[in-house]
């Protein structure tokens, strides 16, 4: 079934591995970023006993409840450490403003734990920056888009049986989404390429059939493309391999459906189509790398299909998981049904769930400048840009 989800991503954190409060400013970059500042100021307020007690005069104050403007705990810092100034501290903005469960997961990925097998699971919501429409968004959505081909309904441009008989609304759906014809990856996509340069992507699941992952710079090994993609083709009524580039001149330039050089019948691009069985590959590694997964990121999708949408009850109960997404999906939203105040519907043993509600790239560009990855993001992104 090809992938039909909403997604995209930015809020709340399903109570998971938890961050320093928001008020707290000596959290990942900076307390990197201070620690020989931090011995300095130290030496200097010991020589200086005055200075020492108005620095713990301000750390009294604010523990003791009272507000006090960013502007203020930006001062109250500067002035402890001395010689540490807003210069020397870049992303302290990007620290107050990032949302908890950001802040959160990028906890994470700082920390002393060394995660090299996390696994991605995405669905249409990362592509939608790119241009390319979800599935199910009401009025902008593909389904909504199509019925201008009269369909019986919004999923038969994806079922095997119709394209038999009225191969057209494919072929011209195929034709405006043809992997890097128009389309370039997103920042999301860059991402997933950078987990791997940084030797900590076990595996790639995507519902998605751009391709824009591969485009992205992500190996083939690492991909699995759940639904298929347009690399190669077959016959839908002998099975009979098609040449993958003659496919797409003929359906991209021709806009015509390719006819099979044996029996006649009607050939697609191998997309998993609704009834199909889904890539060898899945079955053969999908038990294996949920065993094996220290952390699952699932982005984008609205986990409406099967069987992908089990992935995120596959992996092991001391796996976190992380959902970024527009809204609650799959096994989150189930744990989210009934929460009470003392959140007993969640995994409490084990605090594995992060949500954060909004856009996938908006999410994952507050991330990476929190872990100090911002600019190998970009300038991985912007070499996969078409016409760079």
């Amino acid at each position: 079934a090809v992938d039909n989800d909403n997604g995209g991503v930015a809020t709340t954190a399903i109570p998971t591995t938890r961050a320093s409060p928001a008020k707290t400013t000596t959290t990942i970059e900076i307390n990197k970023a201070t620690d020989k500042a931090t011995n300095d100021a130290s030496s200097t307020t010991a020589s200086n006993p005055k200075h020492a007690s108005s620095v713990v005069t301000q750390q009294q104050h604010q523990h003791s409840g009272s507000v006090s403007s960013d502007d203020d705990e930006i001062a109250a810092l500067t002035k402890g450490l001395g010689s540490v100034t807003l210069s020397s501290i870049p992303t302290i903005a990007a620290i107050h403003e990032a949302p908890e469960a950001i802040r959160n997961l990028a906890t994470m990925l700082s920390s002393k734990k060394k995660y090299s097998n996390i696994v991605i699971l995405t669905g249409a919501g990362i592509s939608c920056n790119a241009g390319i429409p979800d599935f199910r968004t009401p009025g902008s959505g593909l389904y909504d888009n199509l019925q201008k081909y009269n369909l019986p309904h919004p999923t038969a441009v994806f079922d095997l049986e119709f394209y038999k008989v009225n191969p057209s609304p494919f072929v011209q759906l195929a034709s405006e989404l043809w992997p890097g014809l128009k389309h370039s990856p997103t920042v999301t996509h860059s991402f997933i390429a950078l987990l791997e340069r940084k030797g900590m992507l076990l595996r790639n699941y995507t519902q998605n059939i751009d391709m824009l992952d591969v485009l992205a710079g992500v190996s083939e090994d690492k991909m699995i493309e759940c639904h298929g993609h347009f690399r190669t083709a077959a016959c839908t009524k002998c099975s009979r391999p098609f040449d993958g580039k003659e496919c797409k001149h003929i359906i991209v330039e021709e806009k015509r459906p390719p006819i099979c050089k044996s029996c006649g019948g009607y050939v697609k691009p191998d997309i998993v189509f609704f009834g199909e069985a889904l890539p060898s590959k899945y079955h053969r590694l999908v038990k294996h790398d949920m065993k094996k997964a220290d952390l699952l990121i699932v982005m984008g999708t609205s986990l409406m299909v099967g069987p992908v949408n089990m992935i995120p009850e596959m992996v092991s109960r001391s796996c976190p998981r992380v959902l970024l997404n527009r809204e609650l999906a799959g096994t989150f939203l189930k744990r989210n049904q009934g929460l009470s105040t003392r959140r007993k519907s969640y995994d409490t043993s084990v605090q594995r769930d992060i949500f954060h509600k909004g856009d996938c790239d908006a999410s994952i560009m507050s991330l990476c400048t929190l872990l100090g990855w911002k600019n190998e993001l970009m300038e991985l992104h912007l070499s996969t840009r078409l016409g760079s």
